[in-house]
């Protein structure tokens, strides 16, 4: 069976998204993120990115961590990339188009929008008070990420999905950076074919029962 190492509150999300959708059963092995722990290395702290038989896995000390049979496998877009070449369709690509075309979106999301995403999400939390040098780190975020959302909102405005009409990893993948910047309504307010797009992804049963599996952990 499938093993998922990794809190749902990290990019293990994606991966336990992807498996809900395939209807892939998994074990759950919940490693807590050594930062969001007082003293990581104590005596009897939960199993974490700096203990060490996570970290014979994971040498980086990073989740989530995927193990399929043989395979370890980290960096969670090569687990949900994988995955879904691995059970194919409707999820994973049809031909080697497609998967240039998953790969493509995928990739954009890591490299275009998750850095500036992330920005906007641990600065413009609710009630938090932000400093000016906060303020200008979000707009200088927010105006960076114009450009690619400007690409994908032409993209989705021709379309429903990323790749193929239909719903792929490629949107999982893509949906879950977004996300990030899903609060910050001053840029995604620019982009509603965007944003319809995601609230759609977010509306699959298979997310709502990921997001309730994360809501259940501590924060």
């Amino acid at each position: 069976m499938l093993t998922i190492y990794g809190v749902i509150r990290s990019r293990a999300s994606r991966v336990v998204w992807l498996c809900h959708e395939l209807g892939l059963p998994f074990e759950h092995v919940p490693v807590i993120q050594a930062y969001r722990l007082p003293d990581p290395d104590a005596q009897g702290a939960p199993l974490n990115t700096h203990s060490p038989s996570f970290l014979a896995m994971s040498p980086a000390g990073a989740i989530p961590v995927i193990r399929d049979g043989d395979l370890v496998l980290t960096e969670s877009l090569a687990c949900t990339l994988y995955l879904a070449r691995k059970h194919g369709q409707p999820f994973g690509p049809a031909d080697a188009t497609e998967d240039a075309q998953m790969l493509q979106w995928s990739f954009c999301a890591a490299t275009a929008l998750e850095a500036d995403a992330l920005t906007l999400l641990f600065l413009h939390r609710p009630g938090r008070t932000q400093s000016g040098a906060d303020q200008a780190a979000i707009a200088n975020a927010a105006e960076r990420l114009v450009r690619p959302l400007s690409v994908i909102e032409d993209h989705l405005s021709r379309g429903a999905y990323l790749v193929g009409g239909r719903f792929t990893v490629a949107d999982i993948n893509m949906a879950e950076v977004l996300r990030y910047a899903q609060g910050y309504h001053e840029l995604m307010d620019r982009f509603p074919a965007t944003t319809a797009w995601l609230q759609d992804c977010q509306a699959r049963p298979a997310f709502q029962r990921m997001w309730k599996d994360r809501s259940a952990e501590p924060e």
